[in-house]
């Protein structure tokens, strides 16, 4: 059965626990709701794939709380540092290498997405858990991303656990999704922070 709960202070804390179990939880971003499990959990992390009907060979990004723990997940980059500082926390996911801590099954690569979420909720449920969360959009893959939790009750209903409700997503499209890891950055998905706010920050 799916719970849907209030996001206050003891509601966050028993996600966070489920989540150190390796369970999966929802919760609000400032783009749209993401299905969350412990990054560095492949059990966990395989949850999330089966809730969705997710293509197993899509990559799963992770969410944190700071840049202490983007440095322990990635390799970051001159260009990495100038984007974080401009508009993290936001609506930017940035593609850079992995390190090892971070299993190849998460990701499917070399490479991991990376973003520090605008909202106090998931910012929260990050740090209680200790752990980078992966979160994709939490809807049936191929469906409507979620900008309330009554949503992603009507998405995923029976096959989560919790719903943690945060109120309305402000933007209610995703992030944008830069990838750092080739030769020149490459602007993969367009989303809520535009592409020319961020080539002028990399120029």
């Amino acid at each position: 059965m799916t719970k849907i709960l209030q996001a206050t202070e003891e509601n966050l804390n028993l996600a966070a626990e489920m989540i150190k179990k390796g369970e999966i939880v929802a919760f609000p971003t400032e783009t749209v709701y993401g299905l969350g499990a412990d990054g560095l959990n492949v059990e966990a992390c395989r949850k999330i794939f089966v809730a969705k009907g997710r293509p197993s060979d899509k990559p799963l990004s992770l969410h944190v709380a700071s840049l202490e723990m983007a440095e322990k997940i990635a390799r970051i980059t001159a260009q990495a540092e100038k984007l974080f500082k401009m508009f993290c926390p936001g609506a930017l996911t940035i593609i850079l290498a992995k390190n090892k801590i971070v299993p190849d099954f998460v990701t499917g690569k070399s490479s991991v997405g990376i973003r520090f979420p605008a909202n106090d909720v998931a910012l929260r449920l990050i740090k209680l858990s200790g752990v980078p969360i992966a979160a994709p959009s939490a809807n049936l893959s191929g469906k409507t991303p979620p900008k309330t939790a009554q949503e992603v009750f009507d998405n995923l209903s029976g096959k989560i656990p919790l719903i943690l409700d945060g109120g309305q997503c402000k933007f209610g499209i995703s992030s944008t999704i830069i990838d750092l890891t080739g030769s020149e950055p490459k602007i993969l998905r367009h989303g809520a922070i535009s592409a020319e706010k961020i080539w002028e920050v990399l120029k």
